[in-house]
């Protein structure tokens, strides 16, 4: 069967100050419904119900993630007692869920990206789990290219695959690193590139014999947990081995070392929504390009001003006077005003607020 792994254990310090360490990006009402993670969800109902999603988060946000996600079992969030990047993630993931369903097919997929419509994103993973299921193979999502962003990784393709649901899949050719705009411009040009959407299928069996092969290390400790899962000793056994497994992306670790890696084209439009600038570009605008998000209620008041994001998620009144492309971010105990293309660098307040040590805004 079709399960459905949610990683959802990053920070979001590029959405400071809304975002925070006990509330970052996935648990928020970021495009002005529910928060990403609850949206993340309900885009795989009813193909991945509620007893076949597992949301993999860290010990600061396991009691927001229960909040937004009430229906899951508690026993399918699972916790990582330290940040040890992708890899460790899908391992743990992978290993309680074949130990559920040796025979399972496992998407693998960020808590926190914008994707429309469902319909055919669900038709994706159909795609994705055929092709894992027939072949073995490891299938990565690829979005066809739109502009020549910088901001993702690119996947290159080689020959067709097969088809599945009506959707190509390409044998993976190579991973490309985010690109300097004249590569990216070179890449479109070419043809036959994808951005990376860090979305994954394979078969649990597949990936537990991967990271045996190129992750020893992961593989043992994963071996100490195994027999303690389903019982009263598993958290203990996940804290004990977790801060020993290495910290790599599982791109790195297993995608760029085993054979038989796919690229699925991708029909629906998606955003890894990474600043307040992308966010800008996701929702909808008025006439002089300017945007409100109020997912608790307010209004933007905005006076001879263009291209302006203001957002907050309390009830709140944002007036903007003689501005042009500014985003203004209104939480209880700060505010930021920043030009949008330049609203990726507060990351730097994060870390100069850590610096001093001003937890309480972090």
């Amino acid at each position: 069967m079709l399960h459905a792994v949610i990683m959802a254990g990053g920070s979001g310090t590029r959405f400071w100050p809304e975002s925070r360490g006990h509330r970052p990006k996935q648990l928020l009402p970021i495009t002005g419904g529910d928060s990403m993670l609850a949206e993340t969800v309900g885009r795989l109902q009813p193909l991945v119900p509620p007893e076949r999603t597992w949301i993999v988060t860290n010990a600061q946000q396991v009691e927001g993630v229960r909040k937004a996600c009430p229906k899951l079992p508690v026993s399918n969030i699972l916790v990582e007692p330290c940040a040890r990047n992708t890899a460790p993630c899908v391992g743990l993931a992978a290993a309680v869920v074949h130990a559920a369903d040796p025979d399972a097919i496992m998407a693998v997929l960020p808590a926190d990206h914008a994707i429309s419509p469902k319909e055919e994103f669900q038709r994706s993973l159909l795609a994705g789990a055929e092709a894992a299921s027939t072949d073995g193979a490891f299938v990565t999502f690829g979005i066809p290219p739109t502009y020549p962003a910088t901001g993702y990784g690119y996947i290159q393709s080689a020959g067709l695959a097969g088809t599945h649901e009506g959707l190509d899949c390409f044998m993976v050719d190579s991973f490309r690193e985010k690109p300097d705009k004249p590569t990216a411009e070179a890449f479109l040009a070419e043809g036959g590139y994808f951005w990376n959407a860090g979305i994954f299928v394979w078969s649990t069996a597949t990936i537990l014999a991967a990271i045996r092969t190129h992750m020893e290390d992961l593989a043992v400790g994963l071996d100490g947990i195994v027999p303690t899962i389903g019982t009263d000793g598993f958290q203990a056994a996940v804290d004990k081995a977790y801060p020993g497994f290495p910290s790599v992306p599982v791109d790195i670790g297993i995608m760029e070392k085993v054979d038989g890696v796919q690229v699925l084209s991708t029909p629906y439009r998606w955003s890894d929504v990474g600043s307040w600038k992308a966010l800008y570009d996701e929702v909808e605008h008025d006439e002089h390009g300017n945007a409100g998000i109020f997912a608790a209620g307010g209004s933007l008041l905005a006076e001879d001003s263009k291209g302006i994001l203001a957002y907050s998620s309390e009830p709140q009144i944002i007036a903007v006077l003689g501005m042009e492309d500014v985003v203004v971010v209104r939480t209880a105990d700060a505010i930021l005003v920043a030009p949008r293309d330049r609203s990726e660098e507060v990351k730097t307040f994060v870390e100069r607020l850590r610096a001093e040590g001003r937890e309480d805004v972090l």
